[in-house]
């Protein structure tokens, strides 16, 4: 039987996975702890923390304890002095064989994938900086400033990314720039073309130059940057939102896109005082719907406070029927 890593690769071939695969963002994804400012923080861990350029960031219970930077407080009200404001470390003096050993403690790097995330979220880097009102403006009144930052930025995360390529010795790139909202993206198709994808291509190239995959992290209703990010090299993304046409994207591309996630986190199954059996019923609902033809991978979770007993209770019901249901749905159906 393949391992969880050799299923997955398999997946990024365009091939019919052996097993259907269960993605495990938080323990698949690595994020270079420098990016966060150092310290033992994880992503997902539900801490506050201060970013290398220093935004703080803060969890939400409505996030179930994901980081948001802190509402109001930003740190570039003008995009003219942003060379003022916004600073790279310096990492040539970084122990990257000690970070990658500290990063990779945890993870079962011999039997899952490891995706090495260095950033690449260059939307959401300006809007945690300016805020969504300040950073649009930006966008549309001072492009070239934009440009000249985010090519700054760019610069040092192409760095941080080829050194954990060299020392993390990854499966996988991911990139993550939330950009869209649940109706439409926040940009035109012809805005990302011209202002983010050029850099996106920079990581994009390096990765695949290693012969690593690549996975876009994107959330809302994104999916009319789907052809730019296959032209990037792009083969899965997550976690593919029901905002989207999800049923039509499966058709038009098949196996050439992963699908990771595709539930329906705000409809009733998810809702923590829904039945069970509602809950039930969805999930197979959502596996006949999305596993047949392969090119997706199961991600369905219900979101509530950290600690909250029911959320823990219903994850446990979801993970109960990957096991029982969909994990071996190709050599049943």
């Amino acid at each position: 039987m393949l391992t969880e890593k050799e299923n997955w690769k398999r997946m990024h071939q365009g091939e019919m996975p052996e097993f259907l695969p269960k993605y495990d963002m938080m323990n698949w994804n690595v994020m270079c702890s420098l990016m966060m400012g150092g310290g033992d923080r994880k992503m997902g861990d539900g801490k506050s923390f201060t970013d290398i350029f220093g935004v703080e960031f803060v969890p939400t219970k409505e996030t179930a304890g994901g980081p948001i930077p802190i509402p109001g407080k930003f740190i570039l009200d003008d995009i003219r002095k942003w060379r003022d404001i916004i600073k790279v470390p310096d990492i040539s003096n970084v122990d990257w064989e000690a970070l990658a050993k500290k990063d990779l403690k945890d993870k079962n790097v011999e039997n899952n994938p490891v995706q090495v995330h260095a950033g690449g979220g260059l939307f959401q880097n300006l809007m945690s900086f300016m805020g969504f009102t300040e950073g649009m403006c930006a966008m549309c009144e001072e492009p070239d400033e934009v440009i000249e930052l985010l090519n700054y930025i760019n610069d040092f995360t192409l760095e941080v990314e080829k050194n954990m390529i060299r020392y993390y010795k990854p499966d996988g790139f991911s990139i993550g720039d939330d950009n869209a909202t649940a109706l439409n993206p926040f940009i035109s198709p012809k805005m990302y073309r011209e202002m983010i994808k050029p850099f996106n291509k920079v990581l994009c190239d390096i990765a695949l130059d290693n012969d690593l995959y690549i996975q876009m992290h994107d959330c809302g209703r994104c999916e009319d940057f789907i052809d730019d990010w296959l032209e990037l090299g792009i083969t899965s993304w997550d976690p593919a939102q029901v905002s989207n046409d999800l049923k039509g994207i499966k058709k038009k591309y098949g196996r050439k896109l992963i699908m990771c996630g595709c539930w329906d986190t705000s409809g009733p199954a998810s809702w923590l005082h829904s039945d069970d059996q509602v809950l039930k019923d969805a999930l197979a609902e959502y596996i006949d719907t999305f596993a047949p033809g392969g090119g997706f991978a199961y991600g369905p979770y219900v979101m509530g406070a950290i600690g909250d007993e029911n959320a823990k209770r219903k994850m446990k019901i979801i993970d109960d029927f990957y096991i029982d249901y969909a994990r071996d749905y190709y050599k049943t159906h």
